[in-house]
Formats: C-alpha cells, structure tokens, sequence
C-alpha cells in the first residue's frame, strides 16, 4: 500500500505501469501515521533492478513504508548510474546513528570468494553488527545470508559442482511459524548460485532455527534471535524475467551454463516464463513486515536496542 519512496525513483514510473500501488513521499506526508522505516543495503549489481524488485514486494503490504538506500564507501557500483547513486543512496557511515525498523540487505556476486577476501568485507561486517543494535528485524539473502551465518555463528559455506540455477519446490519445517501464514504445504523459490550452506552446519547452532528447506535446492531459510534476523538463500523478490536474463547473459559470454529448472515452459526458452513463485514471495515479505517488523518493533523507534 503506501510505499513512501523519492518520487522521481526509476522504479515509481515502472510499478505504476505494472498496476502496483506506491505513494511518492509528497503524498505520504500528508498522512498522520508513523510510518515503518525500512533500509535497503543494496549489493546487487543492477541496483535499480534490484530497487524495483524489493520494492514491488514492500509495496503490497497495507502498512506506510519510508524506504531508504544504502551504499558502502569501500565499493564503487559500475552498474548503476553515477547520478543514480548520489541522488538515491547514502553512505552508511552517514547513516550510522539512526534506527530503523525493519532492514534489507540484498545478495552480491562476489560468492566465488572467501568472505575474508572480498574488499568491503571489514565494512559490511560493521554493518551486520550495527543492524543488531539499530534495526528491529533484518533481512539476509542470498549471499548476505551466507555471509551472515557465517560472521554470527562460524556457519561455511561449499562451492557446488555446477550453479544452483531455477526454481525450485520448497516446503516449511515449522508451518506454524509466523513467517509461513498463508502458505501452500509446498511453494517455490527461485535460486541463482555457485554455492551452498549445508543443514548439518546449521544443526549444529543451538541459537539457529531452520525453518524450511528443497529436497533439491538445500537450506532456504534459517531465523535467530526470535525473528530478529532472518537468513534467507533464494531470491523471492526476482522479476519473472531476471532468470532468463542471468541464462541468456552467461550464453551470451561462452559460460557453461545450463537452462534453469522449472522455469522455462516446456523447458524451451523460446515458449517463454512459468511464474511460479509470486504469491509467495508477497505472503514472505508481507509476514516478515506485519509479524516481525511493524508487531515487534517500538512506537518511539530510538529505543531499538
């Protein structure tokens, strides 16, 4: 519902064509609620297209989001528009005293690496210790997720023999968790990946709780600290299209690559998407906002601790 992001954001224009309701902060500073501030640590390298994603999915709940970007000093985005950035995105060090309800903070392609060896590793582990103290509940995937279990609680990681690539069928260990409300016995989520967090691993962390899994895809979802981080390895928040572009790229450079599973019809790129996924990526970010950010978090948001 009212989603309070810059009106000239790239991807107002676009949710509007797709018949996706969001309110420009002119409008919603007219209305007298205090709304869920939410910030976004966008590691993704299309940074707009990630924008887009997160943002169509934040954008169905019925609770007044104020929605901020944040970048870190040690990486430069080669992506993403130099003015997109300055306009759109602020430095976490500058963001460092506020509090926020509710965080994101998104994959990035550098899952090849040891965590130690990516170059913004010292900052984003800031960050991850900063968001325990800042933010109410905060999101990991993908790559964060792994990066995550990994800082808190010692969890490796594998490389995979081929890429975890499609969309995969999944189901909840503990249905009555908050975070599945509504959900099929089954659902499925897409995976774009070179590797993986093992459940044994995960079994082994008293103070983790697996909370649903693929026979095929692995660990998909972990939650700590009562649902104050939550760690999630597929990518619930894709466009219809971004598997296919990922495929189509990956061809395109002579990669080995193969075509993602379940995803294509017929398995022929040519016969376009099965969207198999969308219901429940609405219900898993509507659930995280309404049972674990906007339930939990306090009226006076200085006092997150």
């Amino acid at each position: 519902m009212p989603l309070n992001i810059p009106k000239t954001l790239p991807a107002v224009d676009l949710l509007k064509k797709e018949n996706i309701f969001v309110m420009d902060d002119l409008r919603a500073g007219t209305q007298d609620i205090r709304p869920l501030r939410i910030v976004v640590l966008n590691l993704m390298p299309l940074k707009i297209t990630t924008e887009t994603d997160l943002i169509r999915l934040l954008s169905n709940s019925p609770l007044q989001i104020e929605l901020s970007l944040m970048k870190i000093k040690s990486h430069t985005s080669k992506n993403t528009p130099i003015e997109h950035m300055r306009a759109f995105y602020t430095d976490f060090e500058e963001m460092r005293h506020h509090k926020y309800d509710g965080m994101i903070i998104t994959g990035a392609p550098v899952e090849q690496y040891e965590y130690e060896d990516v170059t913004y590793w010292d900052e984003i582990t800031d960050i991850f210790d900063w968001a325990r103290t800042h933010v109410t509940s905060t999101l990991y995937i993908c790559w964060a997720a792994q990066a995550g279990l990994y800082h808190y609680y010692g969890v490796p990681k594998y490389p995979l023999d081929k890429k975890m690539f499609g969309v995969f069928e999944h189901h909840a260990l503990d249905p009555f968790c908050p975070i599945f409300r509504g959900f099929d016995d089954k659902f499925f989520i897409p995976h774009s990946r070179h590797t993986e967090i093992r459940k044994e691993d995960i079994l082994k962390v008293p103070e983790l709780t697996l909370l649903s899994e693929s026979d095929v895809s692995g660990v998909h979802m972990v939650m700590a600290r009562g649902g104050r981080e939550f760690f999630v390895t597929g990518h619930s928040e894709y466009s219809p299209m971004t598997l296919d572009t990922e495929y189509r790229r990956d061809l395109g450079k002579g990669l080995p690559i193969e075509k993602p599973l379940n995803y294509y019809q017929n398995d022929d790129p040519d016969q376009g998407v099965v969207v198999r996924w969308r219901a429940h990526a609405n219900l898993l970010f509507t659930n995280w906002l309404n049972y674990y950010v906007y339930q939990e978090t306090p009226f006076d948001i200085e006092t997150i601790h």
